[in-house]
């Protein structure tokens, strides 16, 4: 049976349903290396260990070539799935342009990225993720990660959970516009990948 695909008046009215009009009225802070943050207070013990708690003792020692945040794998987390769903973030980007997720409709999932912060502390990073269909953007979502000071080992987002759409008019494939970046607007990573919802896992 041939797919029902919807007109470009009903993208139009989700597009609309979707639409975010609240404005976020935020300043960041002056942007202070991490050398500067533990120089400061420095006479302040109960300070010194705070700072220490948060930051950690030791040096990390990283290439110096490499970015402050890297952003390594975007993984679809879904208890039903047959088989993991991850996105090396570390490769090829434009491959995944070619190849799609397949999500079953209506299952609930949600997005995790992992990425490590290497050499200086980060504010306000954010995870936004534009959806197409068709060439009309349907939805936009923008998740505040954090501030994250720099450490060897990577950390996780995990994004709340939501439910992939369902019906016939849902079915079909969605371009995906995912970037992260701070509050000094810095494109930490920009990538493009596919999500295919079918009406099961191996439709």
């Amino acid at each position: 049976m041939a797919e029902h695909e919807p007109t470009p008046e009903q993208l139009a009215a989700i597009a609309a349903e979707n639409e975010d009009s609240e404005a976020v009225n935020y300043k960041p802070p002056a942007q202070k290396t991490l050398q500067e943050i533990q120089e400061l207070d420095k006479d302040d013990e109960s300070l010194r260990k705070y700072k220490e708690a948060l930051l950690g003792s030791a040096a990390v020692a990283i290439d110096p070539k490499a970015p402050n945040v890297q952003v390594t794998r975007l993984t679809l987390v879904c208890e039903s799935a047959p088989a993991p769903l991850t996105l090396d973030l570390q490769g090829d980007l434009e491959s995944f342009k070619k190849q799609s997720f397949v999500l079953k409709e209506g299952v609930e999932y949600r997005i995790k990225i992992s990425f490590k912060v290497n050499k200086e502390i980060v504010s306000g990073l954010k995870y936004v993720q534009q959806t197409f269909r068709k060439g009309v953007k349907l939805d936009k979502s923008d998740y505040m990660v954090g501030s994250y000071g720099p450490r060897p080992n990577e950390y996780e987002f995990l994004t709340p959970l939501e439910e992939a759409p369902k019906g016939l008019l849902a079915r079909g494939t969605y371009n995906i516009k995912s970037k992260f970046t701070d509050d000094d607007k810095h494109d930490h990573l920009s990538w493009e990948w596919n999500l295919n919802i079918k009406k099961d896992w191996k439709d």
